[in-house]
């Protein structure tokens, strides 16, 4: 639905689209588009790696522990942490500071997050994001190795102390000369777990009018029954099935959804994401409908969205066999959204 491509080239030129706007240097702020924070992603840029060189550091004998890092303050306020530098850490662990109740962090999440990172060996804050009151969303796989161990189990309302050891951040990329950060230096996050992407509907079922095609309640494969004899609605009709208690979704939304797209004439199925990978990208780049249909609906929601030719494929769309003035049927979960 994203750029109106089939599914297979869409996954590509999100992706694409999505790495290109972020690098381990600097990133576009999820709640600023216009600001730039560090984001500590899997690869560091060009000119990171060009100007990065080993470290000259004196060698010090890594810990085996966290226990010597202090660390005070409630979750969601700017926490105080005092490292022994020069420090450094024998391998990637994690300390749950505070413990959340929410859902568990996996390694196909994308979560919201507020951190605080320093280098270890200096001691020398390179970014957080308390002070400005700008978490970061992010799909967990493009974090940096370090980063991934210490989130992945987690859960939501956690505050978790991290410590990377340098082959888990930056060293394969030699280095990271943007925050100070030379082949071997570990680093310390300290990271609050805000949201986490849903892996499924979850919420109040709510009964649609007489008249509308009907959802099988299966959570993780519905099926749309269309009466392809009825004549389909001349408007917009959006319509919630299951609704969800999340971040509401606004017209400057990313998200994530899983959805499966029916022809009204025909009652077929042309196209879903169920039994696949969920589809991340900007609500902006979806077909009208959807960016008048999902403003407003709620992370968990399942909604029925039957959208007419104008809002959905004017022109028709022969790559997926849709005709000129078909009339388009989704089921639509909302995983996530924020806004960047």
């Amino acid at each position: 639905m994203f750029s109106r491509r089939r599914v297979g080239g869409l996954v590509v030129a999100l992706l694409t689209l999505f790495l290109a706007a972020c690098h381990s240097g600097s990133a576009t702020s999820s709640s600023s588009p216009t600001s730039t924070q560090f984001v500590p992603t899997a690869s560091a840029s060009a000119s990171d790696s060009a100007s990065a060189s080993a470290s000259t550091h004196p060698s010090i004998t890594p810990q085996t522990t966290l226990d010597g890092i202090s660390v005070t303050g409630d979750f969601g306020k700017l926490p105080t942490v005092k490292i022994p530098a020069p420090w450094g850490i024998d391998k990637t662990q994690s300390k749950t500071l505070i413990q959340g109740t929410g859902d568990a962090v996996t390694a196909s999440s994308m979560i919201e997050v507020n951190y605080w990172g320093a280098n270890g060996y200096t001691g020398a804050v390179f970014d957080e994001s308390f002070s400005a009151n700008k978490p970061i969303s992010y799909a967990v796989s493009g974090f940096i190795t370090g980063f991934q161990t210490g989130v992945i189990g987690q859960k939501v309302g956690s505050r978790v102390l991290i410590g990377i050891t340098g082959p888990d951040g930056y060293d394969s990329s030699g280095g990271n000369a943007n925050i100070g950060i030379d082949v071997g230096d570990c680093l310390v996050f300290v990271v609050d777990i805000i949201s986490v992407s849903a892996t499924g509907p979850s919420g109040a079922t709510v009964t649609p009018p007489a008249g509308l095609p009907t959802v099988s309640s299966d959570l993780k494969a519905p099926v749309i029954t269309i009466d392809t004899k009825a004549t389909p609605p001349s408007t917009l009709t959006v319509q919630p099935l299951i609704k969800g208690t999340g971040k509401a979704v606004t017209a400057a939304s990313t998200i994530r959804v899983d959805y499966a797209e029916y022809a009204w004439s025909t009652g077929q199925l042309v196209k879903q994401t169920y039994g696949y990978a969920p589809l991340d990208g900007a609500l902006s780049t979806t077909i009208p409908g959807w960016q008048t249909g999902l403003v407003g609906q709620t992370v968990g929601s399942r909604v029925l969205l039957i959208v007419p030719p104008a809002q959905a494929y004017p022109s028709g769309n022969p790559r997926i066999n849709v005709k000129v003035g078909e009339t388009m049927v989704y089921v639509i979960d909302i995983l996530f959204s924020y806004e960047g």
